[in-house]
């Protein structure tokens, strides 16, 4: 028997792909273009947007028989067993083998934003917690322990991380961000790119590109990014993770930026992510995005215009199941509405992609592992590790953190008690469980009432709920502040709870008018605060929240993003001092809550000063963070005199950090960009370098940035990225409003016009000190 070429493993994937397409009809080829979500319903709320407006009924024998390219979310729809769930889907992959000519199996995908969203999978911290850690090898190691669960479960393709950069903390979304900086979602999301593609699962990034822009912070509202912001802020992120990543895969944004819908842009789409970036993996809709051409966009009037517009623009795969690239693609092949080149094109890459994976190849076999275990001893302990580098303690200035161990402590507040207080809206038991009220967690989520407790076995702990997260009833309040009246010390326990469109206070279409505490948590607060007892203010939320009204009045605040599954512990800890907290915040705090969506990158006018009465200054910075032991800084480069580099020079910037308290820590070494002077206004501060340095007791290590006049680059008048002679500072600095040393420089030469080889990172060096 003679093999088909294209199943030849000797013959490169190009020529055994071209083989294949020869020899499939256009149904066959349309087919390996679209998802199918099997155990999706058509009514009621699901778990996506116009999900029950936007599916499509089929009937999946016949439709097997010409192919399928993507299998949508087979556990993270309802809860399912994970070892049945895995046996379930080698059947389901075995029907489209045998019912197919090629034999060709699916793609599977899901979603594994904080952890693989499955029934009893592990609930890791969510992204905005990553950030948190400023430690991309811990995210690095996360992300390959979530792609070995997901191929065990014979999963290919993981539909993270998301690499919006935050403009809008009133975004509901928030949470499912690395932070307000490009360069801190950048490296953290390319570690967690690389974590998930080493163990062979093909990471999508998401979301392409300037979702997070949105207008007032509404879900989907139109971007209103410029050229610049565009360039310098969106893109940044998603260029670092596919060139140092290695991302396969790309999820195009459901928004639109100056009229022009992402799904339906060939400039961004195949102009800038394919010619000039050179991506060759494949490009695949948001849910429903190809058909929100036409329904919510209205840039096309059929399912078949919409399909065109996104095959023009660039999408080679419609998710998660088959509206515009089913029936209605072929049949406007047909009739001359859309060339078949572009059907070609896009088959061309998921074939690729499915070589890739070895799905082509006569001895694959969709059989699960022995066994199937997705919350394992070793992934908990990872989550903990995570968890407690995320902590950030914001404030105690009287040193009442950490508690003493046998102290009469009053836990209040509507997340002390509440495990879903710890998970974000892409956990499954947040994300799909709420629809299952009968079924169990299927993962141990300690509250941080119970973690306290067992951290602090010999202290009195009292509790009392106090309010609900949102809802105005302050009948509780009695109660809850009777208890901390009888304590010596008040835990106050706030924040969001996760959900989806409108059923959260945190999550994917749950956008806030204004950053105050939701509900009646600040009148709590003042409540708890009055009594005269020292509060210690915990926050579990998705966004950081206004917090100048308590400034001076609270004890401590320790902030923490959704923790995971070990978060309550990881809280307790911090509590306790059996963790040294070494968080540090991924976006600014505010002072008020009001009418100031503020991040720390702004241009001058952007800054307090005389020509508004408004100060959008933060009460705690981008980069802040305190700990339990000191550190001092010392013999850091610079001076007056500026030093002299061309501009493609390169200069190292260093500093000594020395522990000069009585137990180890952790500090993060961050590097700002100041340039005084440029052809286009430029934020006062930009982060282009950090580094976490852990020291014990009188330790010390030398930080070594290398800088590289790259990274000084902007987007200038003409459109091109540029590097401008000039002055500037390198300020190494604790947060952005901590500069501990400035570094003078002046770049000579001429302007340089910068091409996709630039440098994106700035290296970095830790040595020893005596």
């Amino acid at each position: 028997m003679t093999t088909a070429p294209w199943r030849d493993h000797a013959l490169p994937a190009a020529a055994r792909v071209d083989d294949l397409l020869s020899r499939m009809t256009l149904e066959e080829k349309t087919a390996q273009l679209y998802g199918v979500w099997v155990g999706a319903s058509t009514d009621g709320d699901g778990v996506a947007p116009h999900q029950h407006d936007m599916s499509v009924d089929h009937d999946w024998d016949e439709l097997i028989t010409r192919g399928l390219g993507q299998l949508t979310r087979s556990f993270g729809t309802a809860p399912v067993d994970p070892a049945l769930g895995a046996q379930a889907l080698a059947r389901a992959q075995r029907r489209i083998t045998e019912a197919g000519r090629f034999g060709i199996p699916a793609i599977a995908h899901e979603e594994c934003l904080a952890g693989f969203t499955a029934w009893q999978a592990t609930a890791y911290p969510v992204p905005l917690a990553w950030g948190a850690t400023w430690d991309p090898p811990v995210v690095e190691e996360m992300a390959r322990r979530i792609g070995d669960d997901l191929r065990s479960a014979g999963v290919h393709q993981g539909l993270a991380p998301v690499l919006d950069v935050v403009r809008d903390p009133r975004w509901g979304r928030v949470e499912e961000t690395i932070g307000e900086d490009p360069y801190l979602v950048g490296t953290v999301g390319s570690a967690y790119v690389k974590g998930l593609e080493s163990a062979g699962v093909v990471a999508t990034l998401k979301h392409f590109a300037g979702y997070a822009s949105s207008a007032g912070a509404r879900n989907l509202a139109p971007v209103r990014a410029g050229v610049r912001e565009f360039a310098d802020v969106t893109l940044p992120p998603f260029e670092m993770a596919l060139r140092e990543g290695g991302a396969r895969s790309v999820m195009a944004a459901y928004t639109e930026r100056d009229g022009v819908p992402a799904s339906a842009d060939p400039e961004l789409l195949t102009g800038l992510l394919r010619e000039e970036w050179g991506f060759t993996g494949t490009v695949v809709a948001d849910y429903f995005g190809i058909g929100f051409l036409q329904t919510l966009h209205r840039v096309a009037g059929t399912p078949a215009e919409a399909a065109h517009a996104a095959l023009t623009a660039g999408i080679d795969v419609e998710l998660p199941t088959l509206k515009c690239y089913g029936d209605p693609l072929p049949a406007a092949v047909r009739s001359g509405q859309v060339p078949e080149e572009l059907v070609d094109r896009a088959a061309r890459r998921v074939l690729l992609q499915k070589c890739e994976l070895g799905l082509l190849d006569e001895d694959w076999t969709p059989e699960p592992a022995a066994s199937v275990n997705l919350d394992s001893t070793g992934n908990r302990i990872l989550a903990r590790r995570l968890a407690e580098e995320s902590v950030v303690l914001l404030d105690n200035p009287d040193g009442l953190l950490p508690l003493a161990p046998d102290t009469r402590i009053a836990v209040v507040g509507p997340r002390a008690a509440d495990a879903l207080a710890m998970l974000g809206c892409y956990s499954f038991p947040s994300h799909v469980l709420t629809h299952h009220p009968d079924v169990p967690a299927g993962i141990e989520i300690p509250t941080v009432l119970d973690a306290l407790r067992t951290e602090l076995p010999d202290a009195k702990v009292t509790f009392a709920q106090g309010c609900d997260v949102t809802g105005p009833d302050t009948a509780g309040f009695e109660e809850a502040v009777a208890r901390t009246a009888e304590a010596d010390v008040c835990v106050a326990v706030l924040g969001d709870r996760a959900g989806l469109f409108g059923r959260g206070t945190s999550g994917e279409g749950c956008d806030a008018t204004d950053l105050g505490l939701p509900g009646a948590q600040g009148e709590f607060l003042d409540a708890l605060t009055a009594t005269g007892v020292p509060v210690v203010l915990v926050l579990l939320t998705g966004r950081p929240y206004a917090l100048g009204r308590w400034h001076g009045r609270l004890g401590a605040v320790v902030q923490a993003f959704f923790p995971g599954e070990e978060g309550g512990p990881a809280v307790a800890g911090v509590l306790s001092g059996r963790v040294n907290p070494s968080g540090r915040l991924p976006v600014s705090v505010p002072q008020v809550p009001g009418g100031q969506p503020w991040t720390y990158l702004q241009p001058p006018l952007g800054l307090a000063g005389e020509v508004s009465n408004l100060d959008p200054t933060p009460l705690y910075a981008f980069g802040h963070g305190r700990s339990y032991t000191t550190f001092a800084w010392e013999d850091g480069t610079g001076g007056e005199e500026p030093a002299e580099i061309g501009t493609d020079g390169s200069y190292d910037v260093s500093v000594t950090v020395r522990n000069t308290g009585e137990r180890e820590g952790a500090e993060v070494v961050q590097l700002y960009l100041h340039d005084p002077v440029a052809s286009v206004t430029r934020p006062d501060m930009r982060l282009i370098g950090y580094q976490r340095v852990t020291a014990a007791p009188g330790e010390a290590a030398r930080v070594t940035f290398r800088f590289h006049a790259d990274l000084s680059s902007f987007t200038g008048r003409a459109g091109r990225r540029v590097v401008e002679p000039g002055a500037l500072e390198l300020r190494l600095a604790a947060s952005s409003a901590d500069v501990r040393h400035t570094a003078h420089l002046t770049l000579t030469g001429p302007v340089r016009v910068l091409g996709t080889d630039r440098r994106l990172r700035c290296e970095t060096e830790v040595s020893c000190v005596e």
